[in-house]
């Protein structure tokens, strides 16, 4: 199966795989309101070898790398944060992550697996996973809209400062890790969380999203019509 450069989710939306298939992706979402029609935001970067699909997705979408006006990092874990430091000095656009993944994003160094759960006390003894230190620029906030109808959601577990995003124009809400669509629809495996008790409370929260698409970084998307809750509980 050839690689896709990016595959529409919605009107204003495109998810782009990073690796060949749906396992590993970044998202563009359009901002309706830039009057030339070209203003995008980014969310995640993939691993440092991420970039080159990345920018060759933009421009399946008739987009440049100068048209980015914001990249948005779901989490400090490298297959999220991975390609952002160089996407930032391509685009020249501003990196935001939570305020709570902050100094992971600036260590340039994910958050240690949650010592509670079998899974991650093996998991840390593999490392945390490093990745190019990121210069943040804007330090999300629950709650807060950014440019283009993008909503954010902190759903705290899998890191600290984990975030979901809503896209208000096309319904598309983005989980990132908060769940993954790896042969099933399923929170976060315990094994890859700094809190995997805390991953399973706050994902309850996006049930109540009004969504038309469900988007993951792991794996393809779901048009469900909003119906997570019959998916997950």
């Amino acid at each position: 199966m050839a690689h896709q450069a990016a595959v529409p989710l919605a009107e204003g939306a495109w998810r782009i795989p990073t690796v060949p298939g749906p396992w590993l992706n970044t998202f563009v979402f359009a901002d309706p309101s830039d009057a030339a029609g070209r203003a995008v935001t980014l969310v995640d970067t993939g691993l440092p070898g991420g970039p080159k699909h990345v920018l060759a997705g933009l421009a399946a979408i008739g987009r440049q790398p100068s048209d980015v006006r914001r990249i948005v990092v779901t989490h400090a874990h490298p297959d999220h944060a991975g390609g952002a430091a160089a996407l930032a000095e391509t685009t020249g656009a501003p990196v935001a992550i939570h305020g709570d993944d902050v100094s992971f994003a600036l260590a340039g160094a994910g958050p240690r697996f949650d010592p509670s759960t079998r899974g991650g006390r093996l998991m840390a003894r593999l490392g945390r996973g490093t990745f190019p230190p990121v210069a943040v620029a804007e330090e999300l906030t629950d709650g807060q809209v950014l440019d283009g109808g993008l909503y954010v959601f902190a759903t705290a577990g899998h890191t600290p400062g984990h975030v979901a995003l809503l896209h208000g124009p096309s319904g598309v809400l983005m989980v990132g890790d908060a769940l993954m669509n790896v042969g099933r629809m399923r929170v976060s495996p315990a094994a890859l969380c700094f809190d995997a008790r805390r991953c399973r409370e706050t994902v309850r929260r996006l049930a109540d999203v009004d969504h038309s698409v469900l988007a993951f970084s792991h794996g393809p998307a779901v048009d469900d019509g909003g119906a997570l809750s019959a998916h997950l509980w």
